[in-house]
């Protein structure tokens, strides 16, 4: 599969802008119901985290090519966040969430689909910036 470098550019720069979502869910971090929800990983800090991260992500969407490893650590980091979202949804209950606020309950719904697309999308990536054909270009 081959894609475009631009279209990789606009995937970092998605990734980047879903992150920085959680500033609508979280409205503007004064939304208490996704911290209470799961306070270890979405603490206002967690949150304020994860759009860090966002703009980690925005700010090698023209150089990515340059930062391979870089790109592996994205990958883990959203297998993480994918693989806590999963533990979450089998030990909770979304629609508990949904019933104190909806933004909240959107939110725990959507966000480790989000992760696992997009761990996915930097796996593929960083195979990309591996592969044979792309070392001879480099």
């Amino acid at each position: 599969m081959n894609i475009k470098d631009d279209t990789i550019s606009k995937g970092f720069i998605i990734a980047g802008l879903m992150n920085m979502s959680v500033l609508v869910f979280s409205k503007f971090f004064t939304n208490p119901v996704i911290p209470q929800s799961d306070p270890d990983v979405m603490s206002n800090f967690g949150l304020l985290m994860i759009l860090i991260w966002g703009l980690a992500y925005i700010s090698v969407a023209k150089t990515y090519h340059n930062i391979k490893w870089l790109v592996l650590v994205f990958a883990i980091e959203k297998l993480i966040y994918g693989l806590v979202w999963s533990q979450w949804m089998f030990n909770n209950s979304v629609s508990d969430v949904f019933d104190r606020d909806a933004m909240a309950g959107i939110f725990f719904s959507v966000y480790g689909i989000n992760d696992w697309a997009f761990c996915i999308f930097f796996i593929l990536v960083f195979f990309r910036l591996n592969s044979h054909k792309n070392k001879v270009h480099q």
